[in-house]
C-alpha cells in the first residue's frame, strides 16, 4: 500500500504516548530531517542535557491546551510527559534549569 503523505504526518509515525515512533522518525529522515528520541531519563552530557533544555523550555512555551475538552491529553502534553515534564509549567523550569546548568557546565569547561 502507498500513501501520498509521510508516516511522521499519519498515525501511523505518531507515538500513542507522545511525539514520533521510530517509523515516523525514519520517514522524517527520509524527508530531509535530522530527528531523535525523546531524551527520556537524565541526560547522560552536555549534548543530550542542552537538547532536553531546548526542547522542554520550547514546548513549554507553545501555545495550546494541555487537556481537550472532553479531559483527554493532547499530543503536547503526551510529547512532553514522553521527555519527562508533567505539565507545560513544569516543562518551562526544568528546561531553564537543564540549560542553566548546561551553560554552566560549559564555562566550567572552557
Amino acid at each position: 500500500m502507498s500513501y501520498k503523505t509521510p508516516a511522521w504526518q499519519r498515525a501511523a509515525g505518531q507515538s500513542k504516548k507522545g511525539g514520533l515512533n521510530e517509523t515516523g522518525r525514519r520517514s522524517a529522515k527520509a524527508a530531509g530531517m535530522n530527528l531523535k528520541a525523546p531524551v527520556k531519563g537524565k541526560p547522560s552530557g552536555p549534548a543530550e542535557m542542552r537538547r532536553k533544555g531546548s526542547f522542554l523550555t520550547r514546548m513549554g512555551n507553545s501555545p495550546g491546551p494541555e487537556r481537550k475538552p472532553n479531559g483527554e491529553k493532547t499530543r503536547l502534553l503526551l510529547s512532553l510527559e514522553a521527555w519527562g515534564a508533567k505539565s507545560k509549567a513544569d516543562a518551562k523550569s526544568k528546561g531553564k534549569r537543564l540549560l542553566a546548568a548546561y551553560q554552566a557546565k560549559k564555562e566550567r569547561s572552557a
